[in-house]
């Protein structure tokens, strides 16, 4: 653990959160998202779940500033999720303009959470087709992925999130969720479709960790284990836990120190110039 100072919070966009413990906040171009000052520190890029309340995500940006990151939170609200043109694929187009325009020789870690996954991969889909899209993942030096959601279970995951204790009404919208994505294919479906394609066949090529549970309806262990299974195929050194019991987006919570434990693990493996100077030492 590194000593601190206060906790900074920086609103980069709407949808963009940047948490910092050093005196300066690093102020940025507001067109190009550029930053003024180069990060010296590893960034881990949160890709939040559906609804994640400030309160939550902030407890995620201590413990990775307690590490010694710096930390950069994202999410989407559930209208940019049903309506990606106009949604979720501007919020995907400034992260891969803030990935883009800057440079982070420290390295990059996400750390992503259910619905957040989806996020990605739109971001996948445009560095994909961005000529310089590869140096933009080369990057990225490690991925944790906590409850992953298949796109297939957006019906199931978003009443889950936006209606948690009203079975009754999670029933209707998850009808409606279904009738939206047959009806508007072209508007929606058909890029749910794509970026899970990428987000499986295409990812960045660093080691990766699965945190799920046995009693996850929404990032289920027979999907993240198919996951697995196609990301070690493309050579993406991928490790998976597994509770017994444990709620979507629960685990930090429900298993805190072993939880922390296997990041701390992960972390130590990756390729960042913080550990690998520690381990000279």
């Amino acid at each position: 653990m590194v000593s601190q100072g206060p906790i900074e919070q920086v609103s980069f966009t709407k949808n963009m959160t940047f948490f910092t413990n050093q005196k300066q906040s690093y102020p940025k171009d507001n067109q190009s998202l550029r930053l003024t000052a180069t990060l010296d520190k590893p960034l881990v890029f949160i890709f939040a779940w559906l609804q994640a309340s400030e309160k939550h995500l902030a407890k995620y940006a201590e413990f990775y500033l307690e590490q010694g990151f710096d930390v950069l939170c994202v999410h989407i609200t559930p209208w940019q999720l049903v309506w990606p043109v106009y949604g979720s694929q501007k919020v995907a187009a400034d992260i891969v303009k803030f990935l883009s325009n800057n440079d982070f020789p420290e390295g990059i870690v996400i750390h992503g959470f259910s619905v957040g996954g989806y996020l990605w991969g739109e971001c996948l889909v445009k560095l994909h087709a961005d000529p310089h899209g590869r140096r933009v993942l080369e990057k990225i030096r490690g991925q944790v992925w906590d409850s992953l959601a298949d796109i297939t279970e957006i019906p199931v995951g978003v009443p889950h999130a936006v209606l948690p204790h009203n079975a009754t009404l999670q029933g209707v919208l998850r009808n409606y969720i279904n009738y939206h994505m047959k009806l508007f294919h072209e508007e929606a479906t058909q890029y749910y479709v794509k970026c899970t394609h990428l987000f499986h066949h295409e990812p960045a090529l660093c080691p990766a960790l699965l945190l799920v549970s046995k009693t996850d309806p929404v990032g289920t262990e027979k999907a993240n284990n198919r996951l697995r299974g196609i990301w070690e195929s493309v050579g993406v050194k991928t490790s998976l836990k597994c509770w017994d019991k444990s709620p979507h987006v629960g685990h930090f919570h429900k298993h805190r120190d072993e939880y922390i434990e296997l990041l701390l693990t992960h972390l130590r493996a990756l390729d960042l110039p913080m550990y690998n100077r520690k381990a000279k030492l």
